[in-house]
Order: structure tokens, then C-alpha cells, then sequence
């Protein structure tokens, strides 16, 4: 069964989740709601196959499949913003 590549958008609503530790501060960092960050992490969750965030009421901590995602996520978003600075010499 072939993988699907991971989604920016997901990767980044999850980064966000994970450092913020808050569905309301993410979606307000993001300019999303408070639903659609939730609706990421969910779909990350199921492309991913595992629980990244254990969720408890209002309280969000990371699980250890999250802790491995993490630094991965960091480095795929700071490189996706290396390449759109470094493009952005070619911008019209």
C-alpha cells in the first residue's frame, strides 16, 4: 500500500497544537477555528494510523507517537520555509 506524503497544513496545525498545548491558542495563532484545527489533527491522526495528543476535557498533552513527530515536523516546516525564502528572489 503505497504512503501518502503528510500534509503541511496537518503538520503544521499539529506542530502548533503540540507547542501551544491548546486548541483555542492554536486556532487563534492559525486564524482558524477552533473545529478545523481539531478536524487536522484528527485526519493527521488517521493518514498516521496512531494518536498523536491525548485529549482530557479542555487539556491537550502529546503521546509518545506525537514526541517522535515532533522534531520531524519542525525540520519539514522550517525546510518548507527555507525553499519559499529562497525562491522568493524569482518572485514576479
Amino acid at each position: 500500500m503505497p504512503q501518502t506524503i503528510l500534509d503541511s497544513r496537518k503538520l503544521l496545525a499539529f506542530e502548533t497544537l503540540a507547542r501551544l498545548g491548546s486548541f483555542t491558542q492554536a486556532a487563534r495563532e492559525l486564524s482558524l477555528t477552533q473545529s478545523a484545527v481539531s478536524h487536522a489533527i484528527k485526519a493527521l491522526e488517521r493518514d498516521l494510523g496512531c494518536r498523536l495528543f491525548d485529549r482530557m476535557g479542555r487539556s491537550v498533552t502529546i503521546t509518545p507517537a506525537g514526541s517522535q513527530l515532533l522534531p520531524h515536523a519542525g525540520v519539514i516546516l522550517t525546510e518548507m520555509q527555507h525553499a519559499r525564502a529562497d525562491l522568493a528572489v524569482f518572485s514576479v
